[in-house]
């Protein structure tokens, strides 16, 4: 590693701290407000009254998270929390399915677990609210907001215009549907070159209808490295190595990384007028976590600190298990997802470096 990335994270990890657990000081956001869709990366307890099995709102989750568990699938806090918590806002984003009335101006969290950009992705785990639904949901939402501003549409497209946007999709179209024979047809139906195709295809029309629905400061994340999750290194890596990550699945999600950044490039030259997508690069984040893992003070990897079987990564956490007990030490929390430190290292790199954003950080997006 670089000696100035060395410089570079040095300073992450100490700004880290400074994130604190709960906002304190009274400061007016960045921007009016916050709007998220996406899986169980940044599921905040959508979940949680529906039948299935991706569901977090039980112990250990929210283990060090100050209301406990809520239903996110982590320790402590998600990765649109700390950035949430960067931009000013005093509280986290609601789930929408506990949100009405004035508390929508501040924005609305969507994601469900499980979810993705196809409607069937995830039906082997349950019911989940599918990344169309979530831009119905959002649909709802503004028309709710009619009323706040008296059914001037010019104000309401003045203000969401101002607000920012976090999409992060894929993973589960991959994880729950693509690389799952048993259970779909997709891997039979298409190579992967094809799908990737057939889900940047649907993606876009997702992400255009979000625009005609007044987004305009838009995140959109790419697929991290889910071929060295711990789920996967349970099933593929049977001596613990990371040279054993499944790298078949790596590079059927760099085909769909690759062609989602050129489909974001095409809104932001023109094609989505008025528009600034941001691409954020969850692939070399994660990438780079992995091989400098000391560097951040991580000491397992290859590890979930909360689980059952090889890598506690065969299933997620049972009730009341038992964790590990430093955290901090841990990059994932489950075979999915990552810890609090993870998602809050992740925040801090791309709210103000160019390190994994394109083409600008979150913090000059949210000053546009």
């Amino acid at each position: 590693m670089g000696s100035i990335r060395e410089v570079i994270w040095s300073g992450v990890l100490v700004l880290v701290w400074l994130i604190p657990k709960a906002s304190t000081q009274l400061k007016e956001p960045q921007v009016p407000c916050f709007f998220i869709f996406g899986d169980s990366l940044v599921d905040n307890g959508n979940n949680n009254r529906m039948l299935t099995l991706a569901r977090a709102n039980y112990m250990p989750y929210g283990i060090d998270f100050p209301q406990g568990a809520t239903g996110r699938f982590t320790n402590g806090r998600t990765y649109v929390d700390a950035l949430a918590q960067l931009l000013g806002f005093q509280n986290y984003i609601p789930p929408y399915e506990r949100t009405r009335g004035r508390a929508i101006l501040m924005g609305v969290n969507y994601a469900s677990g499980a979810a993705g950009i196809r409607d069937e992705t995830g039906n082997n785990l349950g019911d989940h609210t599918s990344m169309n639904q979530q831009v119905n949901n959002f649909g709802n939402t503004v028309q709710e907001m009619r009323r706040f501003f008296r059914g001037d549409a010019n104000a309401l497209n003045g203000y969401l215009s101002k607000c920012i946007f976090y999409s992060g999709m894929g993973s589960n179209d991959y994880l729950n549907n693509y690389f799952m024979p048993t259970f779909y047809t997709t891997s039979s139906d298409y190579t992967a070159k094809a799908f990737a195709a057939v889900l940047l295809q649907d993606y876009s029309r997702q992400l255009t209808q979000l625009y005609e629905l007044g987004a305009r400061k838009v995140i959109v994340t790419g697929v991290g490295q889910i071929g060295c999750i711990p789920y996967q290194l349970a099933r593929y890596d049977g001596n613990n190595s990371r040279g054993r990550c499944d790298e078949k699945i790596n590079k059927a999600i760099s085909l769909f990384n690759s062609g989602l950044f050129k489909l974001l490039q095409s809104f932001n030259n023109g094609k989505l007028p008025g528009a600034k997508f941001v691409y954020l690069d969850s692939y070399k984040s994660t990438n780079d976590l992995y091989l400098n893992a000391s560097t951040y003070g991580f000491e397992v990897i290859d590890k979930g600190c909360c689980g059952v079987g090889r890598n506690n990564g065969q299933i997620t956490c049972l009730p009341l298990q038992q964790p590990c007990e430093d955290r901090r030490k841990y990059l994932f929390w489950d075979a999915f997802h990552p810890t609090e430190l993870a998602n809050i290292l992740l925040a801090k790199s791309t709210f103000t470096s160019l390190s994994y954003t394109y083409p600008i950080n979150i913090r000059q997006l949210a000053m546009l």
